[in-house]
């Protein structure tokens, strides 16, 4: 007679950036020994491999690609299957401010933990009379990506390559570019004409960006 099948409950979570409503499942025994490899491996691509694999699995609902999905709602997903897995309340010692020494242990309460947004924030941002630019949130791989694989390449250039691949197009009254259809050297002069005041805008948009 074969063992009985075990019942795992379903939850809904409204995700951040498009108010779309998600079902996810908690991790289970063989996912989480997934997640431990990789976190004692210490190393950065096997842990969003790790993330983005119990992430797929977790997901019920289909459609949602979790390597696209910005860090804000990889973040907010991760969070609450960790905490319908293995428990609401997470045990962390905080360091005192006072002697930057003694440890205070606190409590969190993952169902306490929110997404942040500005109000002042917005993805479209005016360049000058005719033309604006519309932003898209970075994707997990984008972040990673940009900020993981130094290679030979310098934060300035992560930086510029992280902004370029979040331009989602240019438009105004009468035409509109989409960055897909440009070439990379293209999304860079384009970003490289502007001045100070019109980097700031950009700028802006990933310090107001929800989290």
């Amino acid at each position: 007679m074969p063992l009985p099948k075990i019942t795992t409950p379903t939850y809904e979570l409204v995700l951040p950036s498009t108010g779309k409503t998600v079902k996810y499942r908690p991790f289970l025994v063989k996912e989480e020994k997934v997640l431990v490899i990789a976190l004692e491996s210490e190393d950065n691509k096997q842990i969003t491999n790790a993330i983005k694999a119990v992430l797929r699995s977790c997901v019920q609902t289909k459609g949602i690609k979790v390597e696209s999905l910005p860090t804000f709602d990889i973040e907010y997903l991760f969070l609450n299957i960790r905490g319908k897995s293995v428990g609401e309340e997470l045990e962390v010692n905080i360091i005192c401010p006072d002697d930057k020494e003694t440890q205070v242990p606190v409590t969190i309460d993952l169902d306490d933990i929110q997404i942040l947004k500005s109000e002042d924030h917005t993805n479209r941002i005016k360049l000058d009379a005719n033309l604006m630019m519309e932003m898209k949130y970075p994707s997990l791989d984008e972040f990673i990506k940009n900020n993981f694989d130094f290679n030979d390449t310098n934060q300035m250039d992560q930086s510029f390559a992280l902004i370029a691949s979040c331009i989602d197009k240019i438009f105004s009254e009468d035409e509109v570019w989409a960055t897909a259809d440009c070439t990379k050297k293209e999304v860079n002069e384009f970003l490289e004409s502007m001045n100070s005041s019109q980097f700031k805008e950009i700028e802006k948009f990933f310090e107001t960006m929800p989290k």
